[in-house]
């Protein structure tokens, strides 16, 4: 099972708005860390601070005296998520406000494969695809932990204009399947590494608590 913890991150974060931007910053990343601790330190009922934390070589955070628990998270400029799991490795999460103003287009021909920019030109450039498209990336390449090192437009994360899961593939991370979530105003994409098979595969259980 997967559990996903949804917040809204003005419930998180309370900054001083007589604050310089870097500070601002500082801030936000250092609430936001103190929540997530308070997060995993309900789930595992024991106290998680954050020198209990290590990373991977590539940044990606994990407990070191919890090496079978596995978490990531993502915040959006209103929103806050949480995924963890005692069973399924590797998991990766992103969340976006469909709300957000983005320049699409450019974003697209920069980060998007060639057969993702094909069905969203086709799907007349629909902005709910592309969230999909998006955080479909960003959610595996954190479940792989590479972060940007694998180029966004490398990857062909085969997302469906209807469905909202799959697989997708690369050489350098291997397999992983997601499932896409629409949460009001809100693009929720949740990995795992998986693999393919003749069999098809089965969505694990994922369970979204949102916030009040």
């Amino acid at each position: 099972m997967i559990r996903v913890e949804v917040n809204a991150l003005e419930q998180i974060v309370h900054l001083d708005h007589t604050l310089d931007r870097k500070c601002k910053i500082r801030l936000q990343k250092q609430q936001i860390h103190d929540f997530r601790n308070q997060l995993l330190s309900e789930q595992l009922q024991v106290s998680i601070q954050q020198e209990q934390l290590a990373t991977t070589e590539h940044g990606k955070p994990y407990l070191f005296d919890f090496p079978e628990f596995y978490f990531n998270h993502s915040h959006s400029q209103k929103n806050y998520a949480l995924a963890s799991s005692h069973t399924m490795p590797d998991i990766g999460v992103d969340i976006e406000d469909l709300d957000r103003r983005v320049k699409f287009e450019a974003l697209a021909k920069h980060a998007f494969h060639a057969h993702e920019l094909k069905h969203w030109n086709e799907l007349e450039q629909d902005s709910g695809y592309w969230f999909k498209v998006w955080t479909t990336k960003e959610a595996v390449l954190k479940a792989a932990g590479l972060g940007v090192r694998l180029n966004l437009n490398e990857l062909n994360t085969q997302v469906h204009p209807v469905h909202d899961g799959g697989l997708c593939s690369h050489p350098l991370i291997g397999t992983f399947a997601y499932q896409n979530f629409h949460l009001g105003q809100v693009m929720l994409t949740v990995a795992w590494r998986s693999e393919a098979s003749c069999k098809g595969f089965a969505f694990p259980e994922i369970k979204i608590f949102l916030s009040a």
